[in-house]
């Protein structure tokens, strides 16, 4: 188990295969940004923490799909 700091998502496509990730290195920028079906996801902080598996985490919430060209 590690102790990187992770995040829960909400929102975008519901059959994300991952709904905790692990948060990026500080200073990447506010967004969390996943690779998913040719495209990219991406989920913003919120102000808000909840309640999972792996304790209280912070909620990031979708706000744009992007595509890979190509």
């Amino acid at each position: 188990m590690t102790d990187a700091p992770k995040a829960v998502l909400e929102g975008g496509p519901d059959d994300l295969p991952d709904r905790i990730v692990p948060l990026t290195a500080p200073g990447s920028g506010p967004d969390i940004k996943i690779p998913f079906r040719g495209g990219y996801e991406h989920f913003r902080a919120t102000a808000r923490h909840r309640e999972t598996t792996e304790g209280q985490l912070p909620v990031y919430e979708w706000w744009e799909r992007t595509e890979v060209p190509g």
